[in-house]
């Protein structure tokens, strides 16, 4: 019997702060650290805020106001029954933005919380002042190379098209949540996957998927993705998307990411209209924030101090 979780397990302590903060009717755990212009990081699958620990007090020290957030559904943020659709999660971001208290924001994303980012540039763009994506495709690349290219980028979105299983949320909480570390062990870098640091940061988002309804909601945002595709309010996101990206972008992808293939990934530059640039990080896998810190932190900082 998995003993029980609830989501005090995510309000890990450090040189910042946790409070909640409600935005587009939902109530969102955020933690922050630092004052100055701020930069907003989302977390991607199968994470949460703690996925930025690394870059939080560094971004505060070198003068910003750092914040991450718990993703609708994830870790002590609310967790209604919908709301997990592209528009509404970018609307979040939107919110989260006013919330708290800015009209503007650096917009720092990784994997889901990446396309998230893509969204909310698309959709409010006068609320990004720039972009860095980590590990995600702009959500139209993605959705041409799942049918592009079915021996890659569709092989390996295998993982996920088992989302779509009624009740799959059970199984991915069995055992301790043991599938969270197997996707954790999957997408990563080997060299990181072997690090003792990696177990730490393992064991901490398999205890985060366990906190009630987290994993049926983390699992919603992909099903809504895969059911949206046959319906109205599908083709309207999609429409809606085509709008270039004004926001300057920035785009980190790990060389050995399994879960957005490199060459999905890099054909995102099309949609931006402002200024663009690509790295290709050697030896990354999808979690670059985790794997590379250092130079990830350095890479968010050149791009957020030039504007």
């Amino acid at each position: 019997m998995n003993p029980a979780v609830d989501d005090t397990c995510v309000m890990i302590d450090g040189p910042w702060s946790h409070r909640f903060v409600s935005a587009n009717g939902t109530r969102f755990h955020v933690v922050e650290a630092g004052t100055g212009p701020l930069v907003l990081f989302l977390h991607g699958f199968p994470e949460f805020w703690y996925a930025w620990h690394h870059q939080l007090t560094a971004i505060a020290d070198a003068g910003f106001r750092a914040v991450a957030v718990d993703l609708r559904g994830y870790g002590a943020s609310d967790k209604p029954p919908r709301g997990y659709d592209g528009y509404t999660m970018a609307g979040d971001v939107a919110g989260l933005i006013r919330a708290l208290g800015e009209r503007t924001a650096y917009l720092v994303g990784a994997g889901y919380g990446g396309m998230i980012g893509w969204a909310t540039a698309a959709f409010h763009p006068k609320q990004v002042r720039r972009l860095v994506v980590l590990g995600a495709a702009h959500p139209l690349r993605l959705r041409a190379a799942l049918a592009a290219d079915p021996r890659g980028q569709l092989a390996a979105a295998g993982p996920v098209l088992k989302f779509q299983l009624p009740r799959f949320e059970h199984v991915l909480t069995r055992n301790n949540a043991a599938l969270v570390g197997e996707y954790l062990a999957m997408w990563g870098g080997p060299a990181w996957v072997s690090t003792d640091e990696y177990r730490d940061y393992e064991r901490c988002c398999r205890e985060a998927m366990r906190i009630p309804q987290a994993a049926f909601c983390a699992l919603e945002t992909y099903r809504w993705a895969a059911r949206s595709a046959l319906r109205l309010q599908g083709y309207r996101f999609v429409k809606h998307l085509q709008r270039p990206i004004t926001a300057p972008t920035l785009q980190l992808h790990g060389a050995l990411d399994t879960a957005v293939l490199p060459r999905t990934a890099q054909g995102s530059g099309r949609y931006a209209l402002a200024e663009y640039e690509w790295r290709l990080l050697p030896d990354v896998g999808h979690f670059p924030h985790q794997e590379q810190p250092e130079l990830v932190t350095g890479e968010i900082l050149r791009w957020i101090k030039t504007g």
